[in-house]
């Protein structure tokens, strides 16, 4: 009965267009009230759910990303990924796919990214002739690899509810992947653009003189370099590498480049503070939603039912990988972690899966989430800037969604896909 009060009143919250953590934390609420535990273990909860030193980290990348977007250094990356790869058709769409792939390494929120990418490519996207729905399921795709590319939200908040996967190793396991899977999409991107003759409009311009735009961009790209060097070499932590990264940021935005004045920090710091609000709110509330889980008993008699259904390790994965499919369309990746993870690390535990590999594979499923409607982040983002509805973006999404899909099932295949970076910098 209980259970059903819980998961029930959430989905019809959810049906009613109630905010996803508004919904999980009202039924959280409900189900222990009805279940007589204490209405008082509610806020307690909220508390305890934020109240983790390396979820400071949070803020300071957002900051770094909303930094980074305002200093220039998009634009940039535009020009030398326009060097690299040149005009014509399909260009334009193959350089949104490694702008993003190159903002990644700099803010880890696949929103973030799918605004700072359109904000510079949809214009001349469009002037191409590129379709916007095709603009928006392009970018919200290539958006949705960023959370595997260090520094990353989705892969802190694992290594915080799950602490035997730390966060250096996280990060260090989500490079391979995450570059595999920004690589993989410029396949059907490209494919699209030629078989739809999109973008020859722009065949005729010059491309940039590569050297000079690797100059320009330089700046920018060593910020990976700083972060990922930093932590591998132990010279800081990663919420340290956030505040590194935002300095670094500044420096560039206001000495260097001096596109970020002094008015201008406030607009900024006013953007980072309600983005980081939006998800530690989502953090506090689904903790509640958890611990009624937890404190019901739900999650042990579905952990034991899936793990002896007689599936066997590979049939599990595979339930695993379809039913994070679907549930990634409707639910936003933190929620997936916060109510899902004390279901899947037992059933992990129990095959003796490698905790970080397991945390790829989920970030690589949330990732896919993140732009398959209805429920995509990262495609509302999109399609809100690019001006089109969700709906026209489905002929154009289920490439990509195909894609990623076999990318998940290459990491499952050879996981050392993961595993071999955490291994060679000592994690």
């Amino acid at each position: 009965m209980i259970t059903t009060l819980l998961f029930g009143s959430f989905l019809v919250m959810m049906v009613l267009g109630v905010p996803i953590a508004a919904a999980l934390g009202l039924a959280g609420t409900a189900a222990i009230a009805f279940a007589h535990l204490g209405v008082i273990s509610v806020p307690t909860s909220v508390y305890t759910g934020i109240a983790k030193y390396p979820l400071l980290t949070i803020p300071m990348f957002v900051l770094a990303g909303t930094i980074f977007d305002r200093s220039g250094v998009a634009q940039k990356l535009v020009r030398f990924a326009t060097a690299i790869v040149g005009q014509g058709k399909g260009a334009l769409a193959v350089i949104a796919v490694v702008v993003a792939m190159m903002m990644g390494g700099i803010s880890g929120s696949g929103p973030a990214i799918a605004a700072a990418v359109c904000g510079v490519m949809a214009p001349s996207m469009i002037r191409a002739g590129y379709p916007r729905p095709y603009i928006a399921s392009v970018i919200a795709a290539a958006a949705a690899t960023d959370i595997l590319i260090p520094p990353s939200v989705a892969l802190i908040i694992y290594s915080v509810l799950v602490p035997a996967a730390p966060t250096t190793s996280m990060f260090a396991a989500g490079i391979i992947p995450g570059t595999l899977a920004g690589l993989a999409l410029i396949v059907p991107v490209y494919w699209l653009a030629r078989k739809h003759n999109l973008g020859a409009k722009l065949s005729h311009e010059p491309r940039p003189p590569f050297w000079r735009s690797l100059w320009d961009a330089a700046l920018g790209l060593f910020a990976k370099v700083i972060i990922l060097g930093g932590l591998r070499f132990g010279i800081f932590t990663p919420t340290e590498a956030a505040v590194i990264a935002v300095a670094y940021g500044l420096l560039l935005g206001m000495v260097v480049y001096r596109t970020i004045r002094f008015r201008d920090l406030y607009s900024m710091l006013v953007e980072a503070a309600e983005i980081s609000a939006i998800i530690l709110s989502v953090i506090a509330l689904a903790s509640v939603f958890g611990w009624a889980l937890s404190t019901l008993s739900v999650i042990d008699p579905i952990a034991d039912a899936i793990i002896h259904s007689g599936l066997g390790e590979y049939g599990v994965l595979a339930l695993l990988v379809v039913m994070l499919t679907v549930i990634g369309t409707f639910l936003d990746g933190i929620s997936i972690f916060i109510i899902l993870l004390p279901l899947l690390i037992p059933i992990a535990q129990a095959y003796n899966w490698d905790l970080t590999w397991f945390g790829v594979i989920l970030t690589l499923m949330i990732a896919v989430g993140q732009f398959t409607p209805p429920m995509a982040v990262n495609l509302m983002v999109a399609c809100r800037m690019t001006g089109c509805r969700m709906e026209d973006t489905v002929r154009w999404v289920l490439w990509p969604l195909v894609t990623l899909l076999l990318v998940v099932v290459a990491v499952i295949v050879w996981p050392d896909l993961a595993l071999w970076m955490p291994r060679q910098m000592g994690f």
